[in-house]
C-alpha cells in the first residue's frame, strides 16, 4: 500500500506539470502535444467544450476496455492520473501564461509536459489518452513498437489540428513541442550525466591497458573475439567512462597505436562501482 501511495503522489505531481504545460502554454496558442489533449483543444476552440471534461469523456471507452484487458491496479492509477490532469489543464487554461508567442509556448509547454510525463511513467502509471491506447494495443498484441504507436497517434492529432485551424504554423510549432516532450522524458528516466562506452581493438593492447589503468584510472573488460577477414584472434577492450575522458583516451591511444580501431557510443544507464548504485 505504501508503494501504491507513493506512486499516486508522484502521478499527481507529474500531471500537475503536464497540466501546467498543456493548459498554461499550448492551449492558449492552439498548439498540441498530441494525444487526447490535442483533440480536446480542437473541441474547445470549435465547439466551446471544456477541455478537462472532454479529456475525461474521451477516456471513458478506454477505461472500460482497460478494465477487461489490463487490470484494476493499473487502471486505478491511470484513472487518478486522467482526472488530475483534466483538473490541472482546466485550471491553467484559464490563467494563460504565454499567449500570442507560439515559439516560447511550444518550448516551455513541451519541456513541462515531458518532465511531467516522465514522472508519471516512473510512477508506473499514465495520464490516459494515447498512453492508455498503447497499453491496450499491447494487451491485444498488436505488432508495433510503443514509440511508433505514440508517434503515429501524435502525427494524426497534429495533422487534424492543422486541418481544423488551417494553419501550417500550428503543426510546425506542435512538432517542436512533441520533440522536446520526448527529450525531457528521456532525461527524467536517464539523467543528463550519461556515460560513454568505448571499444578498442589494437595489437598493442597491453600498452593501451596500462595507459587506461594508470593515466585515465578507468576499469577495462577484455572480450575475446576473432576477425572474420583475417581469421586471427583479437582482444577487444571495453570500458565505460565519463564524457570528459573520451578525448584524452582517443589522444593517448593514437600515440600508442595510430592504427587502433576505436568505437565510442552512448551508455544511457550504467549501474555499479563508480556509477549509479
Amino acid at each position: 500500500m505504501k508503494k501504491l501511495g507513493n506512486e499516486i503522489i508522484w502521478c499527481v505531481i507529474g500531471t500537475f506539470l503536464c497540466g501546467f504545460g498543456t493548459g498554461g502554454f499550448l492551449i492558449p496558442n492552439k498548439l498540441s502535444s498530441g494525444g487526447f489533449s490535442g483533440i480536446a483543444t480542437i473541441f474547445y476552440y470549435f465547439f466551446g467544450w471544456k477541455i478537462g471534461l472532454t479529456i475525461v469523456l474521451l477516456n471513458i471507452p478506454l477505461f472500460i476496455i482497460a478494465l477487461i484487458k489490463i487490470g484494476k491496479k493499473f487502471l486505478l492509477k491511470t484513472f487518478i492520473g486522467t482526472i488530475s490532469l483534466s483538473i490541472f489543464v482546466e485550471i491553467f487554461s484559464k490563467i494563460q501564461f504565454i499567449k500570442n508567442d507560439r515559439f516560447l509556448a511550444c518550448i516551455y509547454g513541451g519541456v513541462l509536459i515531458g518532465i511531467g510525463t516522465g514522472i508519471t511513467f516512473r510512477a508506473n502509471t499514465s495520464t490516459g489518452g494515447s498512453d492508455l491506447i498503447v497499453q491496450i494495443l499491447r494487451a491485444f498484441r498488436v505488432k508495433m513498437t510503443s514509440s511508433r504507436l505514440l508517434t503515429l497517434i501524435d502525427i494524426i492529432v497534429v495533422a487534424t489540428s492543422v486541418l481544423f485551424f488551417k494553419e501550417l504554423e500550428i503543426g510546425l510549432y506542435s512538432a517542436i513541442a512533441i520533440f522536446l516532450d520526448g527529450i525531457m522524458i528521456d532525461i527524467v528516466f536517464e539523467g543528463i550525466n550519461f556515460s560513454k562506452l568505448v571499444f578498442i581493438i589494437s595489437d598493442k593492447k597491453d600498452d593501451i591497458l596500462k595507459c587506461l589503468h594508470e593515466d585515465i584510472n578507468c576499469g577495462v573488460t577484455q572480450i575475446y573475439g576473432k576477425g572474420s577477414y583475417s581469421d586471427m584472434d583479437k582482444t577487444i577492450l571495453m570500458s565505460v567512462v565519463n564524457r570528459r575522458d573520451v578525448f584524452p583516451i582517443k589522444e593517448k591511444i593514437r600515440k600508442i597505436d595510430s592504427g587502433a580501431f576505436i568505437i565510442v557510443t552512448n551508455a544511457r544507464e550504467v549501474y555499479g562501482l563508480g556509477f549509479k548504485i
